[in-house]
C-alpha cells in the first residue's frame, strides 16, 4: 500500500488504552511512513477537567510499545502549530468527532498556509475513556 504522507502526527491522552486508541494509531500509520504520537502530560489533561488514571510516564511507555508508532513525544500544550515547528510533520491525524469544531476549523486555515494536511479519522463508536471511567465508578459505587 502506498503511503500518502512522509511524517504524520497525532496526539491524545491515551488513558486506559482501548481499541479506539489502537484503531486511530493503525489508521494513521497506514497513511504515513513515520508516525509521531504526542502523549498529553498529566498537567495538561486538566484542560478536559479530568485527571488521568494512568500516570504520564506509563502512558508514554504503553504508546511507545504499539507497533504502529515510530516516535513518542510529550504533548506539553495544545498548540499544534508549535508542535509542527518542532516536528516538521506533513499531516496531522485527529478523530472525526472534532471535524467542524471552531478549534479544528482554525487549524485547517493555519495548517493550509504551511502545506500540512489534516486527516480526520473515523471515531470508534462504543468505546471511550469516558465510558470506561463511568463504568469503573459504577463498579466502585461512586
Amino acid at each position: 500500500m502506498r503511503k500518502n504522507y512522509k511524517i504524520g502526527y497525532t496526539t491524545g491522552v491515551y488513558d486506559m488504552f482501548h481499541i479506539g486508541h489502537l484503531n486511530l494509531l493503525k489508521r494513521a500509520k497506514e497513511q504515513c511512513e513515520y508516525l509521531i504520537v504526542g502523549v498529553t502530560i498529566d498537567e495538561l489533561v486538566s484542560y478536559k477537567k479530568k485527571r488521568a488514571i494512568i500516570p504520564f510516564e506509563e502512558r508514554m511507555e504503553i504508546v511507545k510499545q504499539i507497533s504502529y508508532v515510530d516516535e513518542v513525544v510529550p504533548q506539553i500544550n495544545m498548540n499544534k502549530m508549535e508542535a509542527w515547528q518542532r516536528l516538521s510533520f506533513d499531516t496531522i491525524f485527529v478523530g472525526d468527532d472534532w471535524k467542524g469544531s471552531d478549534t479544528w476549523n482554525q487549524f485547517e486555515v493555519d495548517f493550509n498556509k504551511v502545506g500540512v494536511t489534516i486527516e480526520y479519522l473515523p471515531y470508534t463508536k462504543g468505546t471511550s475513556s469516558t465510558q470506561l471511567r463511568k463504568t469503573l465508578q459504577m463498579i466502585n459505587g461512586r
